[in-house]
């Protein structure tokens, strides 16, 4: 039995319903709550934060556990409970004032709002007693009750000058195109190359210092960078990046998948949180490295990390899951990590191969404990201890499913077992690109199936467009622009591997909601929440690229790419006025905007369109897609058919690849080895 209980109990979130038996008395964000904070003219308390959040577990823990701490916040305040996953829009508009308020931000995210739900006061961790410089959370409490109480009218004036600012900061970094030099060169891309390389790590990879996230957008972009170029450092930091990653203990050496960043610079201790869409990203970027290098290791890694997908983050009906959390029994990381001793008792002869390989020693790498890693690669560590790769390999698999057996019976750490449409959209892409540079099959089969999940439980039954979460037969919240920006970039990715051009279909009429529906003012970009949301105080437009891609920057590359596929002019200027009005912030900061200088690279380099034609053209479909071309678009036609990138291009027995570019073909050619030639030729000439 539990003494308290809260409107949260009738959430779906797991992030909420961990906090449904707190004795604060929480709302969820809803006309409830607001209306309730106007009648009684009393401040609302907004905590924000999601099921995977360490320090979110403490502070709940810390004070909204605690009796005491409730009688104040019950009697002061009315209090939401905000999951950061559900509400991604509030959670952008408030983090935004924290950080205007304080210069920092992160999770929890604590705020509080005048009755009419305008930011004056915020913060994230606070103590239950005053300590790492920070005021104790009873603190905050009073001071903001007593300055309510006494000092009114101040509040309410920075609250005012704040909402005032969250408007007028959609305009950061966005210039008038057109007035300025052409932004599309080739020296322009070589200073945005120059910028990445300036927060380069060239000993351990990466970008810039401890904590490390994978920053899965520069390392693409130096692989294609690359690409157009030749450029042997872009080629070589990117996989440098990539190998440290696999290597370390930020991915699971055990079970597979990636954590959410590493704590230290060599990417040794991760926060062990497990995120989809990082896992998504990530596998995107392996992919890309495979195609290009052939490199085992990478397809090695790309079948572990969708196995652990598949077996920890997947829904019977072939949805993912959003989160594992970074706790189990309370203590960070304690299911991930192990001694020497239970190594050795589990492995018996080979324990010495094994713990040299991965770095286990008694006394451990971390606390006491250790976290596998492997200081070298396979090759290099067989050379060195006189032993054949072939050799090693069957040991270490025996011995990595017999650790994985044996820790399958520890407590797991819990799941976010709800399913958020973006981020599946961007594990559909994954999937798509996973089944492009590998040819397995099974990719393609799941890409299909997730997205028929996504149309069957997420799309709105009563009206148009899709809802953001879904989860025990509930499908919330209207979806916001990530959403949607994923969703037709998978849809795109989908026609691409298949060749069934309905999901190309799927993706326009999408495209032309989101014109509708999201559009902003005279610049272009679009806003992240739809029209007539009535629950935000400022519609807000992102355009960082941050821990997943900006809705604005994906949407700018869905609306090039559809501008090339059906020839619509329209849309391609609105794709190059929302780059161009980037084009500063590209140049000098591109590994905040890396999406966009992705985009600023195909522009400049120009897309390859690929058009296959035939009747039985599935074989070499599957060999032009295994060839590492990031800049290009691929159609199939074993039919009539009206699209503007096919017309004019014969169907006959025989297949054909035709090669365009601004829709002026070349002959065609009959085989992926030809149309190689034939790309080479013209970077050549």
């Amino acid at each position: 039995m539990h003494t308290y209980s809260n409107k949260l109990l009738q959430e779906t979130s797991p992030y909420l319903l961990q906090h449904a038996h707190n004795p604060v008395d929480w709302y969820p964000w809803g006309d409830e709550a607001l209306q309730r904070a106007r009648k009684e003219n009393k401040p609302i308390l907004v905590s924000i934060g999601y099921s995977a959040c360490h320090w979110c577990h403490v502070m709940e823990r810390e004070s909204f556990e605690d009796e005491a701490t409730a009688v104040i916040m019950n009697e002061h305040f009315i209090n939401i409970k905000i999951d950061r996953e559900e509400r991604p829009d509030l959670d952008h508009i408030y983090m935004d004032a924290v950080q205007a308020m304080t210069g920092s931000g992160g999770w929890p995210l604590n705020v509080f709002l005048t009755p009419d739900g305008k930011p004056f006061y915020g913060g994230t961790y606070f103590p239950p007693q005053k300590a790492f410089n920070r005021p104790s959370w009873q603190d905050v409490l009073n001071s903001v009750t007593q300055a309510f109480r006494e000092r009114r009218h101040e509040i309410d004036a920075q609250a005012e000058n704040l909402t005032a600012h969250l408007s007028q900061s959609n305009a950061f970094g966005l210039q008038k195109p057109g007035a300025e030099e052409p932004f599309f060169t080739s020296g322009n891309l070589e200073k945005t190359f120059e910028a990445v390389m300036k927060s380069a790590d060239k000993q351990w990879g990466g970008f810039g210092k401890a904590p490390k996230f994978p920053q899965t957008f520069t390392i693409q972009f130096l692989l294609r960078y690359h690409y157009v170029s030749g450029n042997e450092d872009a080629l070589q930091q990117a996989l440098l990046s990539v190998d440290k990653m696999v290597g370390g203990g930020i991915y699971d050496q055990v079970g597979g998948g990636f954590a959410r960043y590493s704590t230290d610079t060599e990417w040794l201790v991760p926060h062990f949180e497990k995120m989809l869409y990082d896992n998504a990203l990530l596998v995107s970027v392996l992919s890309e490295a495979f195609q290009l290098t052939k490199n085992e290791k990478y397809k090695e890694i790309i079948g572990e990390t969708i196995a652990f997908i598949e077996r920890e983050l997947m829904h019977p009906g072939k949805g993912f899951y959003a989160a594992l959390d970074a706790d189990s029994e309370g203590v960070e990381g304690k299911f991930y990590v192990w001694t020497y001793e239970e190594v050795n008792k589990l492995l018996g002869k080979d324990t010495a191969l094994f713990c040299a390989y991965y770095d286990i020693r008694p006394g451990g790498n971390w606390e006491g404990q250790t976290i596998l890693w492997t200081k070298e690669s396979a090759e290099e560590f067989a050379a060195n201890n006189k032993i054949s790769v072939n050799e090693l390999s069957p040991v270490i698999e025996k011995c990595k499913k017999l650790l994985l057996a044996e820790r399958s019976k520890r407590v797991r750490p819990s799941l976010d077992d709800k399913i958020i449409l973006g981020w599946n959209a961007l594990m559909n892409t994954t999937l798509g690109k996973a089944f492009a540079a590998t040819g397995d099959e099974h990719y393609k089969q799941l890409a299909i199936d997730n997205m028929n999940f996504l149309f069957e439980k997420l799309a709105a039954k009563d009206a148009a467009g899709f809802h953001h979460t879904w989860k025990k037969e509930q499908a919330r919240f209207p979806a916001f622009l990530d959403d949607y920006a994923f969703l037709i970039q998978a849809l795109l990715q989908l026609q691409e591997i298949t060749g069934d051009t309905g999901w190309l279909d799927k993706a326009v009429a999408i495209t032309n909601f989101v014109i509708g529906q999201f559009s902003g003012d005279e610049t272009g970009y679009f806003f992240y929440t739809p029209q007539n949301q009535p629950d935000i105080i400022v519609r807000k437009k992102e355009v960082y690229d941050g821990a997943v891609p900006s809705g604005n920057a994906v949407m700018a590359a869905n609306l090039y790419q559809l501008s090339v596929l059906m020839d619509k002019q329209d849309w391609r200027d609105r794709s190059f006025a929302m780059i161009s009005g980037l084009a500063n912030a590209i140049i000098k900061y591109p590994t905040s905007f890396g999406v966009w200088a992705g985009l600023f690279l195909e522009i400049t380099d120009g897309t390859a369109e690929i058009v296959i034609t035939g009747q039985s053209p599935a074989e070499i479909h599957k060999d032009v897609l295994k060839m590492y071309l990031p800049h290009k678009v691929v159609m199939v036609a074993s039919d009539d058919s009206s699209y503007p990138l096919v017309d004019g291009k014969p169907i006959t027995k025989k297949t054909n690849i035709w090669l365009c570019k601004n829709y002026a073909c070349r002959a065609p050619v009959s085989s992926a080895g030809q149309l190689i030639t034939l790309i080479n030729k013209g970077k050549i000439e």
